[in-house]
């Protein structure tokens, strides 16, 4: 699954069910790449859908988070529970 580019309030529900869905599905990844607009809905999406695949003992990998996103994670102090088992690109490149 690939999130989406907004992740506010008018799309948490929306968003929340998608990646619900998908991990019920079996999903082991969510693409974050593209998600750089985003308030403290997304934080609260991102720990929903890390809450369910533990429940469903399924491993998730949230991947290529933003940097924006990532630094509000950690004003909120969840990040580690976010993203603990999450590399971004740019920790993967060479060099």
């Amino acid at each position: 699954m690939r999130a989406p580019s907004t992740l506010r309030l008018a799309q948490a529900p929306a968003v929340r069910a998608q990646g619900l869905a998908a991990i019920q599905q079996g999903a082991r990844e969510i693409d974050l790449s593209d998600l750089n607009d985003v308030d403290s809905s997304a934080v609260a999406v991102l720990l929903a859908w890390r809450r369910a695949a533990r429940a469903a003992g399924t491993p998730l990998a949230l991947a290529n988070p933003s940097t924006s996103l990532l630094s509000l994670a950690r004003l909120y102090g969840v990040a580690e529970l976010i993203f603990s088992n999450t590399q971004r690109q740019s920790d993967s490149t060479p060099g």
